[in-house]
């Protein structure tokens, strides 16, 4: 018998996403995929499965969910409000969900994108190799209350295990390096880019973020003659009212908007969780230390599950137990403690 999990109330944003679609980019079509593909690791570490499967994407807040038999869950990205019948959950972390039981998950705290992962993943039907959904391109369809989602077998039995949190979330640095017209834009106005505090602004999807300043507008000499071109998640396009608008995952595939740089991939996740008014400022990097700071984080990624540790350590697995304090706060059993000692 398939297990399977039904949302009983959704949140206003949930999908299916998994590592996307590459390789169609000249069919038109973007990759998609999680906004924050390192919440897939972490998942996938957590519950000691590969990296391909599918979790349920929660922009902003989560929802209400059952299953008809005990599975495992495992809950990255965006730290949410997480219970299971009331019990508080440790997010980052992976947990029981007993059959019969509603696991609820709330706003996000931190960030802009949680991820609700199942043991043995969602056994959806893949289209294109794939079991994302990528709404703007008519594949796949935004998750509802009601609907019934079947769970694949899983092959493991962890669970209570977690893993440290990143520091992703909240804004901060975002490296770029140049892009087809960086050259264009006078030198005044990239420093002044670089050296600009921006905030996420309210207006952002799974196709774009839109980035808010003071101060006037970014703008380059002939941006109205460009021909429109192949673009890529992590091009930043100056729009017509001078504000920078960062490519996301479900973007297009052509535009004509000039663009001043490109965040490099390892730094997307950074502007896909920044919460809306997130303090970013962007740093222009050299490609080849932009190739280097991608290889690391792809490894970084494949050794995830080195870091995983179970939230109660169990003193026989502990391999450095010799360096804890362990008889801080030993007593006397024969002491009285109200006599002071000279």
């Amino acid at each position: 018998m398939t297990a399977t999990l039904t949302i009983l109330q959704a949140g206003p944003s949930l999908s299916l996403q998994d590592l996307g679609r590459p390789g169609y980019l000249a069919q038109g079509l973007t990759r998609g995929g999680a906004s924050d593909p390192t919440a897939l690791y972490e998942g996938a570490a957590l519950l000691r499965q590969a990296v391909g499967g599918a979790a349920i994407e929660m922009a902003g807040t989560g929802g209400s969910f059952r299953s008809d038999t005990d599975i495992r869950i495992a809950i990255t990205g965006a730290k949410m409000a997480a219970n299971i019948d009331g019990e508080s959950l440790i997010w980052n972390a992976s947990h029981m969900l007993p059959a019969g039981a509603t696991l609820t998950i709330g706003g996000a705290q931190n960030g802009s994108y949680g991820y609700l992962h199942v043991g043995g993943g969602f056994a959806t039907e893949p289209q294109m190799g794939s079991r994302a959904s990528h709404l703007s391109a008519g594949l796949g369809q935004a998750l509802k209350s009601g609907d019934t989602l079947p769970v694949g077998k899983d092959g493991g039995k962890d669970i209570g295990m977690t893993i440290p949190a990143d520091t992703r979330f909240g804004g901060g640095i975002v490296r770029v390096v140049a892009s087809m017209q960086t050259e264009a834009f006078a030198p005044e106005t990239r420093e002044r880019f670089i050296q600009t505090p921006f905030k996420r602004d309210s207006r952002a999807n799974r196709m774009g973020v839109r980035m808010d300043h003071d101060g006037t507008g970014f703008s380059t000499d002939g941006q109205l003659s460009i021909v429109s071109e192949v673009i890529v998640p992590g091009d930043i396009q100056i729009t017509g009212d001078g504000a920078p608008f960062v490519l996301m995952c479900e973007c297009q595939t052509t535009g004509g908007y000039p663009r001043i740089g490109t965040v490099i991939p390892c730094d997307l996740p950074r502007i896909a969780q920044a919460q809306t008014g997130a303090a970013i400022r962007f740093e222009f990097i050299e490609m080849d230390q932009a190739v280097a700071l991608q290889s690391r984080y792809l490894k970084e990624l494949k050794s995830l599950a080195s870091s995983v540790v179970p939230l109660v350590r169990d003193p026989a697995n502990i391999r450095d137990l010799l360096s804890y304090q362990l008889v801080g706060g030993a007593v006397s059993a024969d002491a009285d403690p109200f006599q002071e000692e000279y």
